[in-house]
């Protein structure tokens, strides 16, 4: 059974990593947009604006992946069991998938996220996905039907921790 605590240690250490990199993203831009080079020369010159575009989206980049650590470090791991509804934090294991090992984690950010943890497949998703909305609210051994894409997939909850 997968430990929480090592799959939510797991998401902080990638989403640090992504942390680290829009930082250092959204210095380089910010230099660039301040940059005596990026001076417009004439009125169809666009570099400087461009360049505080691509400094502010970065910027704000870093806001929403310092919320997401912080929502992860205040996260719930308590355990679920046949009688929990599906929340925040639960581990949800769909009947098509016991063979392969695999399981959905309900985080409050970085959904697609993937890991193998104590032989278990995980993947993230959040309660604004299609399978979060069609998995919340839900208990063990209730029927799902959710629709990805083009196509509808419809199970039942095998198992919850």
């Amino acid at each position: 059974m997968p430990n929480k605590k090592q799959l939510i240690d797991l998401v902080l250490t990638a989403l640090t990593q992504d942390l680290q990199q829009a930082i250092g993203a959204a210095n380089v831009a910010h230099a660039a947009a301040v940059n005596d080079q990026s001076v417009a020369e004439t009125q169809y010159d666009t570099l400087a604006i461009e360049a505080s575009y691509l400094a502010e989206g970065q910027s704000k980049r870093v806001i929403d992946l310092q919320q997401d650590i912080d929502a992860y470090k205040a996260l719930d791991t308590k355990a679920f069991n046949h009688n929990s509804y599906i929340a925040l934090g639960a581990l949800v294991q769909l009947s098509a998938d016991t063979a392969m090992n695999h399981w959905f984690f309900i985080g409050p950010a970085a959904g697609g996220f993937r890991c193998k943890l104590a032989q278990q497949n995980i993947t993230v998703i959040t309660a604004q996905s299609p399978m979060g909305m069609a998995l919340l609210g839900k208990q063990q051994d209730d029927d799902i039907e959710v629709t990805l894409g083009a196509n509808k997939k419809k199970d039942y909850i095998a198992a919850l921790k």
